[in-house]
């Protein structure tokens, strides 16, 4: 089953917007986006795109990264697979054995 990224995210973006969550912070340092580790590659280029595309705004120097109202929206989301959270497959699971 193929993974649908929503909004023309990539994984990388994705990453950094779940760090604003996991930290529960509107802004971040240029700092601490660097030190997002992320398998496929971080650092900086993934905020920057961010910046592009209107999920964050950054100070004219790019020292300190910050959400939009567009991230927050996106943030607030918790989305888990069917299964995990009562959908179709994990009802499956609650049915009693006699």
């Amino acid at each position: 089953m193929a993974i649908i990224l929503p909004n023309g995210l990539t994984t990388q973006e994705i990453r950094v917007l779940q760090e604003f969550r996991r930290l529960n912070a509107d802004s971040m340092t240029l700092e601490q986006i660097r030190a997002i580790k992320h398998p496929a590659g971080g650092g900086e280029a993934p905020a920057v795109s961010l910046v592009d595309k209107g999920w964050l705004e950054t100070s004219g120097n790019r020292e300190s990264f910050a959400t939009t109202q567009k991230a927050k929206d996106f943030l607030v989301l918790d989305p888990v697979p069917l299964g995990e959270a009562g959908g179709e497959a994990g009802e499956a699971a609650d049915v009693e054995e006699s």
